[in-house]
């Protein structure tokens, strides 16, 4: 392990380990950590308790990033994957890095977004997704559960196949890569 992963594990070690401390003394707080159904949950409530602990692995310290803006120049290859300021919550925010009428490549970054109640996302083309830094959790209409994925995780989508997002990381967000091709290239 590097050692600037081992200081990243250790920080986050006692991030969690304080979090623990102060839940074991205040009742109220326990009760809402007990209350929380999933990951996004307990990091939103440590987070109003001044804890840090969202980060997953592997992850890099969220950076105040210039936004994204110039889809010029990201189409020429300038500028910063990974950069761009945090969509407010409960919204995305989507960057088309190149378009053909072959494929589109989008970035999108998410705040605790999900797809509206009752919806499903379906598209014409094939889609392949990568997580580049977060997490989120996905639905399809033909699978019993939701699937979880992680920074590096990605997946392919067929053509017509229903989906929804049902929740993605509060801020800094979940940034995706996701292209968009015609079957048959």
């Amino acid at each position: 392990m590097a050692e600037s992963d081992l200081l990243q594990f250790r920080a986050k070690v006692r991030q969690l380990v304080a979090f623990l401390v102060l839940s074991d003394g205040d009742p109220a707080l326990e009760q809402a950590l007990k209350a929380c159904n999933h990951h996004h949950d307990v990091v939103a409530l440590a987070r109003q308790h001044g804890f840090e602990i969202g980060r997953r692995w592997g992850e890099s310290a969220p950076t105040a990033a210039e936004p994204n803006g110039n889809l010029l120049a990201a189409a020429a290859g300038a500028g910063n994957l990974l950069g761009s300021t945090c969509p407010p919550e409960g919204e995305e925010c989507l960057d088309l890095l190149l378009e053909t009428p072959e494929l589109r490549l989008e970035r999108i970054h998410s705040c605790a977004w999900c797809t509206p109640p009752g919806q499903w996302q379906s598209q014409d083309m094939e889609e392949w997704v990568l997580v580049l830094r977060g997490g989120a959790r996905l639905s399809f209409a033909d699978e019993p559960t939701s699937r979880e994925l992680v920074t590096g995780d990605m997946l392919r989508i067929a053509p017509g196949r229903a989906h929804r997002v049902e929740a993605t990381d509060p801020a800094p967000g979940t940034l995706w890569l996701a292209l968009h091709w015609r079957s048959g290239l």
